[in-house]
């Protein structure tokens, strides 16, 4: 199963540091594009061929366990 460190990356050199899968310049934030303008995951997939599905599966994971986070901070509060 691949993590989130090995699916993502930043470097300031690469888009000023934008989150980006790891080994492209494909930002993190276009799959979310792709997924609010109705394309779904194999769509994002193919036209990003050297993106893993296990990258964009981690990415998703790591974003819906982050909001789950963020829900229990404030039902706390």
């Amino acid at each position: 199963m691949m993590t989130i460190e090995n699916a993502v990356s930043s470097d300031p050199e690469i888009l000023g540091g934008m989150l980006c899968f790891s080994g492209t310049r494909v930002p993190v934030r276009n799959l979310f594009d792709y997924l609010e303008g109705g394309s779904g995951i194999d769509v994002f997939l193919e036209s990003f061929e050297w993106i893993c599905r296990e990258q964009v599966t981690a990415v998703l994971e790591h974003s819906a366990s982050s909001l789950e986070v963020e829900a229990g901070k404030s039902n706390a509060a």
